[in-house]
């Protein structure tokens, strides 16, 4: 009776390039998470504790106290409200707008084609701190009677969402008009053979086409405009109307600052941006590569 071998596969031999590659990225990855770990360290140690024995210390014990503590001090769920009362209006009108923008250079042909595109992306290369002055100056002296509480731009939700429209618009309509140029124009043109208007062609024939890069612009605009801290702190003046990013000064004493409390309050404010990129991740990733080539 014969028998039959099967040779065995010998194992690639492991060569160092390889090696040191994946040294590298491990390396990188946790100076990424070094300081997210550490601050989670840190809030679940009571300030008693780390004043005494310091922070690079063995822990007694480990507590959820600095987290309801930093809750509660700083009045997080009205600080969340007026996040959203900001972020979502933000959200949604620029990306209305810039698809709106993104719709007509893309799929209409006239001669400043191009320039419009620039005009919207050209706002992108300016850096914000330029217009802090001229920019409050305005939102001082413009009178929205019936619209803001005081009147005016300045100190009111509204100041913000209009900013955080105008500086993203432009990013959103170039990332739109790339992706609309890579659908077929076959589609429109039946569109119009068969008598549809100009709003129809954006709203029910090319705007579902475009959810994949509206649910990654979208994921991008929520975490960008969740976390800013600069336009809060320059256009918002009373403390109430003031997003959770900079509502975490309340954690701040005159005389006395608690590292661990803040590290807590600052780690409960990045859970929303982290559930929101965790919910639209599929689209998130998707929406970047459909759109990155045409045809």
């Amino acid at each position: 009776m014969s028998t039959i071998t099967v040779p065995l596969k010998r194992r690639a031999p492991v060569r160092p390039a390889r090696v040191l590659l994946h040294v590298f990225l491990a390396g990188t990855a946790l100076a990424w998470l070094a300081p997210l770990l550490w601050a989670v360290f840190s809030a679940l140690r009571p300030y008693s504790e780390t004043s005494t024995k310091g922070y690079v210390s063995w822990p007694d014990r480990l507590s959820l106290a600095n987290f309801t503590n930093a809750f509660t001090q700083s009045d997080m769920a009205h600080y969340f409200g007026n996040t959203l009362l900001i972020a979502v209006p933000a959200v949604l009108l620029t990306l209305f707008l810039s698809s709106c923008v993104a719709f007509y250079v893309s799929r209409f042909d006239f001669r400043l084609n191009l320039a419009l595109l620039l005009v919207f992306t050209a706002g992108n290369l300016l850096p914000q701190q330029v217009i802090i002055t001229p920019l409050y100056r305005l939102y001082l002296l413009t009178d929205l009677p019936g619209i803001t509480a005081s009147g005016k731009l300045y100190d009111s939700a509204l100041g913000l969402v209009l900013i955080h429209v105008a500086f993203q618009s432009g990013f959103c309509a170039f990332v739109l008009s790339n992706y609309m140029r890579s659908l077929p124009h076959e589609l429109t043109e039946a569109a119009l053979v068969d008598g549809a208007s100009v709003w129809r062609l954006y709203w029910q024939i090319t705007l579902p086409l475009c959810r994949p890069a509206m649910a990654a612009l979208a994921t991008l605009l929520s975490i960008w405009i969740y976390n800013d801290f600069f336009w809060a702190l320059v256009l918002i003046s009373t403390g109430e109307n003031m997003p959770i990013t900079s509502a975490l000064n309340n954690l701040s004493g005159q005389y006395f600052t608690d590292p661990n409390l803040v590290a807590a309050g600052a780690l409960l404010t990045a859970i929303p941006t982290l559930v929101v990129y965790f919910a639209l991740q599929r689209q998130f990733v998707s929406g970047l590569t459909l759109g990155s080539a045409k045809g």
